[in-house]
């Protein structure tokens, strides 16, 4: 047997290693955060390519933008087979990679697409996409899944509060500095493509962080689980998670109908620059972070179900807003996009904290699938059917800001009207788990569309409970 030397010195090893992979971890995803903040969606990049340079028709735009809940959705199948052959840390670096490679591409092959033929480039960018959203979810679902394995649970709240924080401010950095610059060069390509390469050389030092990390894994007992088929009947018999995947499904297509053409209606009829946007993105991102901790106190004390509908009426009033917005009165939108970063932050991480306590225990991951999957199809179809509904209305008549403002309503009036199904739900007292695997990953690919760019990169957890009461022990390692 080893002395206590030898398992100091071992100890100290272990020690030293941890300490050197939370600082490449916090480093890695500063790095990492333009390439991730430009994979979403909506954001002030992608939106100026397809409104500014290739003018793609409101119906493709809403093809383009529904490609990312789509690979959301199939990933479902592809990393359960991925995790057979190779751990998580490998194969999340492996999919990062070649993420970082197809945008490497598109910022070199940009030039050459037809910027005279928007039918061709709306074909060539939707190829594009799909595959580069693909590998991005499976890196995004695959990296929760290593974190879990050497992060130990009792600093997961204190080291990942930090870590957000930070990636914050590398967020803030990179909405305003890419809206200024498309801005200042009125959207060349050159700037573009200036914009993504760059990106795509932080990446080459993110991924290489993250290789040499020494990461152990903590190596928990692995139980047996329970046959497919009895865990579809554990699934079927839990009402309220079954309430909460139904309420998720409207809210995901109530948000995203026509979610993707609000910064198109600020680039177009409004007549706002990227760097407009930039700036009511950082707002929202401001407001949110704020008010983050007070949402968290309230949900504490009153639970998940009655802050989250208080927090969805707050935050769904302001998009009633929209349908008086025009160029003579668009600055109205900076206190907007400030208040809905601050309403709905209650809203996102109440919608986390009650998922957790929905999950049954001997069905966690086929859970987890289901509601990703379910919201991720709605979610899908979504921005295409606004599409082509806008398409066709703003061919028909011919007063864009009129087309625009009847279309808004759609997305306060049903997602209020889901707030029926959120308040049947009945809340357990008991959030057992510390993390769950992928479960925000519809968030993070919304927040583009929602204004709340600061779930970009956010990683979800729950702060374990200290020992408070004689003879409670810590839920450990």
């Amino acid at each position: 047997m080893p002395d206590r030397s030898e398992m100091r010195t071992t100890a100290l090893a272990h020690k030293a290693d941890l300490l050197r992979s939370l600082r490449l971890s916090t480093s890695e995803g500063v790095m990492a955060m333009p390439i991730v903040t430009m994979a979403l969606p909506v954001n002030v990049v992608l939106t100026a390519l397809v409104t500014q340079v290739f003018p793609l028709s409101t119906a493709m735009i809403g093809v383009f933008s529904s490609l990312p809940f789509v690979a959301n959705f199939f990933q479902i199948a592809a990393v359960p087979l991925l995790s057979r052959w190779k751990p998580p840390k490998v194969i999340s670096i492996g999919a990062a990679t070649i993420h970082m490679l197809t945008w490497a591409a598109f910022g070199v092959l940009l030039p050459l697409i037809p910027r005279d033929n928007p039918i061709v480039a709306g074909q060539w960018l939707v190829a594009w996409f799909l595959v580069s959203s693909f590998f991005s979810a499976i890196a995004g679902v695959t990296w929760n899944s290593w974190i879990q394995e050497w992060v130990p649970i009792r600093i997961r709240g204190k080291y990942f509060g930090r870590r957000n924080g930070i990636q914050q401010i590398s967020t803030l950095t990179f909405l305003l500095f890419a809206g200024w610059l498309l801005d200042e060069w009125r959207y060349s390509v050159r700037i573009f493509q200036a914009i993504i390469l760059v990106s795509c050389f932080l990446r080459l030092f993110s991924l290489r962080w993250q290789w040499i990390s020494p990461t152990r894994p903590r190596k928990p007992p692995v139980k047996d689980p329970l046959p497919l088929g009895a865990q579809f009947r554990i699934l079927a018999g839990q009402r309220s998670l079954l309430l909460f995947v139904a309420f998720g499904a409207v809210w995901s297509f109530a948000a995203y109908c026509f979610g993707p053409f609000y910064q198109v209606f600020m680039f177009e009829p409004i007549g706002f620059t990227a760097w407009n946007i930039g700036v009511v993105s950082t707002l929202s991102q401001l407001g949110g972070v704020l008010s983050l901790p007070a949402w968290g106190q309230l949900l504490d004390r009153y639970g998940n179900k009655s802050v989250m509908a208080f927090s969805l009426v707050l935050w769904q009033a302001q998009y009633f807003v929209w349908c008086f917005v025009t160029p003579h009165n668009r600055w109205l939108l900076y206190g907007m996009w400030t208040w809905a970063g601050a309403t709905s932050a209650g809203f996102v991480l109440g919608q986390f904290t009650l998922l957790l306590k929905l999950l049954p225990e001997k069905a966690k991951d086929l859970a987890i699938g289901f509601n990703l999957a379910a919201t991720s199809f709605f979610a899908a179809i979504a921005p295409i059917v606004g599409g082509w509904v806008l398409s066709r209305a703003l061919l028909r008549w011919h007063d864009a800001l009129a087309v625009y403002h009847a279309c808004f309503l759609l997305q306060p009036v049903l997602a209020l009207a889901g707030g029926c199904l959120l308040v049947r739900i009945r809340e357990p007292a008991a959030s057992p788990f510390a993390m769950v695997v992928g479960s925000m990953r519809n968030i993070r690919t919304l927040s583009g569309v929602l204004g709340l760019s600061f779930l970009t990169n956010y990683l979800f957890i729950r702060v374990p409970r200290r020992l408070t009461e004689p003879g409670r022990s810590t839920p450990e390692q």
